[in-house]
């Protein structure tokens, strides 16, 4: 086991003492920054950058040798799941992820496996592998996948959507088929955690990226309740340290007392919930990620430090908090103002 350099991120995520208030970014490794836009100019595609192990380690490290991170997150996509189960994932510039054969029918979920990473993507693994080794201790890695509830939008839209017609149609029309897919997502998405967490990733976080557009009874029943089976299935410590999960449903500020009796150790938070209530209702029971507005990043320094300030005074004292973007980073960024943010946090929350 290396030593872990700079542990403050799991520290915090266990709410235990750190001298400053850790930080990282979503899509922190992406595009907003230039020599990511050169490598996937040379890899040719985004899914050809995912699926090369060297590849995907460069696009993780870039991050940290311009901004002072307290964590690594391994550069893939919430999408490989349905892509190895073979709907055909692939990329439109400007449009996102879309599938060639996305779910229409009974007979198309009957005919799914449930994943088995070290067979259907092992490229991920071995990503994590070399990630782990060319940190050496630097920071931790996080590992992370979507929830079961995310991944059945794209895989039944067949890309991303406003309004989820067919995949509500299914939950109110056919909520037996969609528990029946929910249940084969959910042993996939358990196999694949497992296997980045003994491949080396120290921290797991599980994207419920469009959990906020159920309603309260369908999102207890079709997102909270697999994530729930997710959580407490994972391998709870690893090279002798406790593995932390971090749950973050976008737009799921109202279920936060919920999710944090899931087990999970820490939630991420968007920026439409205030951090300090958010602390009065979980209590103890788990650390806050977030949860400053990307766009806030576009203002520059004038703009960012208030913020920064305004967000720790929120939360206050005590540990259990990792400051966060509530989204993630847009691409068009200037990375100045994202070193500053990072280094800003650090400054203003410095203990001593």
């Amino acid at each position: 086991m290396d030593s872990l350099k700079n542990d403050s991120l799991i520290r915090a995520l266990l709410r235990q003492p750190t001298r400053r208030t850790p930080v990282w970014m979503m899509r922190q490794a992406g595009r907003h920054l230039p020599e990511y836009r050169a490598l996937r100019a040379h890899a040719g595609d985004f899914m050809s950058l995912c699926s090369h192990p060297e590849w995907a380690c460069e696009v993780t490290l870039q991050p940290l040798q311009r901004y002072d991170l307290d964590a690594a997150i391994l550069f893939s996509d919430i999408l490989t799941i349905p892509d190895a189960m073979g709907l055909g994932l692939y990329f439109v510039e400007g449009e996102g992820p879309k599938f060639r054969k996305p779910l229409r029918c009974a007979k198309d979920v009957e005919s799914l496996q449930v994943l088995d990473t070290a067979k259907d993507l092992t490229y991920v693994t071995d990503a994590v592998t070399l990630i782990r080794r060319e940190l050496n201790g630097s920071v931790p890695l996080i590992g992370f996948s979507g929830s079961p509830w995310t991944l059945a939008t794209y895989m039944i839209e067949g890309a991303a959507s406003r309004d989820f017609a067919r995949t509500k149609s299914w939950l109110y029309e056919q909520p037996e088929l969609l528990h029946q897919l929910l249940d084969i997502l959910t042993a996939s998405v358990i196999n694949y955690l497992n296997a980045q967490i003994l491949s080396g990733a120290q921290v797991i976080q599980i994207f419920d990226t469009w959990g906020g557009a159920l309603s309260d009874a369908a999102y207890y029943e079709f997102s909270l309740d697999y994530m729930q089976k997710v959580v407490s299935s994972l391998i709870p410590v690893n090279e002798g340290r406790e593995v932390p999960v971090i749950l973050f449903t976008k737009g799921g500020g109202m279920w936060l007392d919920a999710l944090a009796k899931t087990g999970c150790h820490a939630l991420g938070l968007d920026w439409t919930v205030n951090l300090g209530d958010a602390r009065r209702r979980v209590g103890s029971k788990v650390a806050l990620q977030g949860n400053m507005d990307p766009a806030v990043l576009r203002a520059g320094p004038a703009a960012i430090e208030p913020e920064v300030r305004r967000i720790l005074r929120s939360f206050g004292d005590g540990s259990g908090h990792v400051f966060n973007l509530g989204h993630g980073i847009t691409p068009d960024v200037d990375p100045k103002h994202a070193a500053f943010f990072v280094d800003t946090v650090h400054r203003l929350s410095n203990t001593g």
